[in-house]
């Protein structure tokens, strides 16, 4: 069964991984970098040099509507065990 896990929790846990990356972002910039030094290596002498984050994947992030969002806050809380309440 699952836990309720208090919101500020959640929150303070996002803000972290602002600061410190976990999960796929941080298995990402590893293999990034990995790739980076390989290219580098056998790039050639005139090449400008690779970036990690030339090689990260770049997923692309629609633009949400205000009704959107509402929704997606609604769901948040729901999913929490909170009520939304509507006016």
């Amino acid at each position: 069964m699952l836990e309720k896990v208090p919101s500020k929790l959640i929150l303070e846990w996002m803000a972290f991984s602002r600061l410190e990356p976990f999960g796929s972002q941080a298995d990402y910039l590893g293999s990034a970098i990995v790739a980076c030094t390989v290219a580098n290596a056998n790039r050639g002498k005139n090449t400008k040099a690779y970036k990690p984050e030339d090689f990260m994947p770049k997923f692309e992030k629609k633009k949400q509507s205000v009704e959107e969002m509402i929704q997606i806050a609604k769901m948040m809380t729901v999913g929490m065990g909170g009520v939304v309440k509507e006016k």
